[in-house]
């Protein structure tokens, strides 16, 4: 590559963060508000199979924290008719807050597992409510044109708090205690926050709505039922959130103990090697600018993403999960940057809040599915239930991309 070309593809892979304030502080803001949640979800995950050393109380862990997807078309709504700055300072404060008092808790001795339990859903309320707000804020601040490399670099900010969130939250378990963890979250959260008030002024409502928060729900829904691609991403999107999100989100402790022999901080870098590999698939996409065929990456990329965790769940040799885990996170950032992005993309401006507050619902079904695959983790093992699960995920993306062919061929 010559020299020449170099500094034209970081400028490229940069875009929106360059000569963008708004955007810089609200990217900078999510980095540290994922940072936190990475952290917490990490010590209260790992707390929990601590104090339980049970599959099933482990999937009623991630179920409590992961419940508050189901306000996400309430969220969408108020996303569309209220300040989505304001929204993200109120989420982010209830995160400081709550951090905050999960971590004096486990300082004090007393983190039983109904704190957890407790600690789990206060995270959840900050994050998934605030979800459309924060990812149609990112349209307003950079337009259409550079919107897929803002979705990238969002995903890219996510993925380098998964590599350092779980690495220190593992080495802090295993040098200093989960309470110091905690802590390092909390400070995360106050600084997000902090991040997040210049930016004020911004994110005024843009379409105006008088009607209750029920009827934009509804009329929000028949709109994108009507929209064949928007509903094609949005069943793709409720696909892996039934068969494989919920092995991700709740039960990385239970493979680290019994299926590799990992201790927490090997359970930190398990999750550390995810993280760089979306890392690098962000990174890869948002390179690649407005390109065409999004559609086409978003379905097989999934696929792709689907058989790797087949494999891992197969796994029981260190240095291969290792790999495949770094192979998951690569493939993972074609779902994950491109089922916002093909979301905002085909559906109208009036439309956005609600069309992510209906993908957070569809997220939403994790609580159900984490219960009944923990269920099934504890009668048939952890392995055999991913495989089965990430093979079902396979085939329903074969058959979906049957069902709305133009998918494949979507580009801007």
């Amino acid at each position: 590559m010559s020299t020449r070309t170099q500094p034209a593809l970081v400028g490229r892979t940069l875009g929106s963060l360059r000569a963008n304030r708004p955007f810089q502080l609200l990217w900078f803001s999510n980095l540290f508000f994922f940072g936190g949640v990475w952290t917490q979800t990490l010590v209260l995950g790992w707390l929990a199979w601590e104090t339980t050393h049970s599959d099933f109380l482990v999937a009623v862990f991630g179920a409590v924290r992961l419940a508050p997807l189901l306000l996400g078309p309430v969220g969408g709504a108020f996303a569309d008719r209220h300040n989505r700055v304001r929204l993200l300072i109120i989420a982010c404060s209830w995160a400081l807050a709550s951090a905050g008092i999960v971590a004096a808790f486990a300082t004090l001795g007393r983190a039983s597992y109904g704190v957890l339990l407790v600690g789990g859903l206060a995270l959840g309320l900050a994050q998934s409510p605030s979800q459309p707000a924060r990812a149609s804020l990112v349209l307003d601040l950079v337009g259409r044109e550079n919107l897929s490399n803002a979705n990238a670099l969002n995903s890219m900010a996510l993925n380098m708090t998964q590599v350092i969130g779980p690495a220190a939250g593992g080495l802090l378990i295993n040098g200093l205690g989960a309470p110091a963890a905690l802590w390092v979250s909390t400070i995360w959260y106050a600084v997000s926050l902090v991040l997040l008030l210049p930016l004020r002024g911004l994110g005024q409502v843009v379409h105006a709505h008088t009607g209750s928060s029920l009827r934009l729900v509804t009329s929000g829904l028949r709109a994108i039922a009507r929209n064949r691609t928007a509903s094609t991403v949005l069943l793709i999107t409720l696909a892996a959130n039934i068969l494989i999100w919920p092995i991700a989100q709740s039960f990385m402790p239970v493979f680290a103990e019994e299926s590799l022999g990992l201790d927490a901080a090997g359970l930190g870098w398990l999750l550390t090697c995810a993280g760089v590999g979306g890392l690098a698939g962000s990174l890869v996409i948002a390179g690649l600018g407005d390109f065409r065929r999004k559609g086409a990456l978003f379905v097989v990329g999934t696929a792709a993403w689907g058989t790797a965790w087949a494999l891992f769940g197969l796994s029981h040799h260190r240095i291969a999960s290792f790999v495949l885990m770094t192979a998951i996170g690569v493939l993972s950032a074609a779902f994950g940057v491109l089922q916002t992005t093909l979301l905002l993309m085909t559906t109208d401006a009036p439309l956005h809040g609600r069309a992510l507050g209906i993908q957070e619902l569809a997220i939403g079904v994790m609580p159900l599915t984490s219960l009944i695959l923990g269920a099934c983790a504890e009668r048939f093992g952890i392995g055999p239930t991913t495989f089965v699960s990430s093979t079902l995920l396979v085939l329903s993306m074969a058959a979906l991309a049957r069902r709305t062919p133009s998918l494949l061929r979507y580009g801007s």
